[in-house]
């Protein structure tokens, strides 16, 4: 059996009397898309936390390639191949897009020629490289998300945690992003993603993780996981399952 890109068991995290994550269990092979939703503060965010190293686990374990990852630093881990974007998308306002992912693309790449080249093929693959010489800060929405998702790819990752890229982008800008999170994953990149508009997460994800009040309720594919009951009623409430 193929080692899987990423082993998740028993993930538990508590903050003091709060139980944001509560024995999660799942895992992500090499090229598929998994979807993880459920309704605000199931603990969607924490997982990424814990995943890419912001916060410890209270207890479980966190497996990358095989290799035993659990409670190691952020640093320590996009070095690893572990990339994420963030749901408040924050920019470095005084600096040029380009500039923007020279930055992240220094963690592989220590000589700033050698950054800017690798920064300048990360553009040009995600549609910014036109916006490279303007300010961050004079990005769209979309802009934004996208120089995000940029700043990610420039850390090389093997495994991307996307938050919300598509959230709050009229529908063009959707479906440009949807292709984007398309062929990341052809080109090789495993991605765990959290999103709200369900005709997004249902038509890309190959299996869906539903959380709901830190625990998991649901794993399988989107067409099982929309008739599952206890994902209904999370979603629409006691009368609707």
């Amino acid at each position: 059996m193929t080692t899987p890109l990423l082993q998740v068991e028993d993930l538990t995290k508590n903050f003091g009397g709060l139980h944001a994550v509560e024995d999660v269990s799942f895992q992500i092979q090499q090229g598929q898309i998994i979807g993880l939703i459920g309704p605000n503060g199931a603990g969607k965010t924490t997982i990424f936390n814990l995943i890419s190293g912001y916060h410890p686990p209270t207890r479980g374990r966190i497996a990358f390639n095989g290799r035993d990852i659990t409670g190691r630093r952020p640093y320590e881990l996009a070095r690893m191949g572990i990339g994420r974007t963030f749901q408040v998308v924050k920019p470095f306002p005084g600096l040029t897009v380009l500039e923007n992912v020279v930055i992240a693309a220094f963690a592989r790449h220590p000589k700033r020629a050698d950054a800017e080249e690798h920064a300048w093929r990360i553009l040009e693959n995600t549609g910014l490289a036109d916006r490279a010489g303007v300010s961050a800060a004079s990005l769209t929405l979309a802009g934004r998300k996208r120089l995000e998702i940029s700043k990610a790819l420039a850390l090389e990752p093997q495994l991307l945690l996307l938050d919300e890229v598509v959230a709050g982008l009229n529908p063009t800008e959707a479906d440009q992003t949807i292709k984007l999170i398309l062929e990341l994953r052809d080109s090789g990149i495993s991605i765990l993603i959290v999103e709200h508009i369900m005709r997004v997460i249902m038509n890309i994800s190959d299996s869906i993780l539903v959380l709901n009040f830190g625990r998991q309720i649901a794993m399988g594919k989107p067409a099982e996981v929309t008739q599952n009951p206890e994902v209904v009623k999370a979603y629409l409430g006691e009368e609707a399952a």
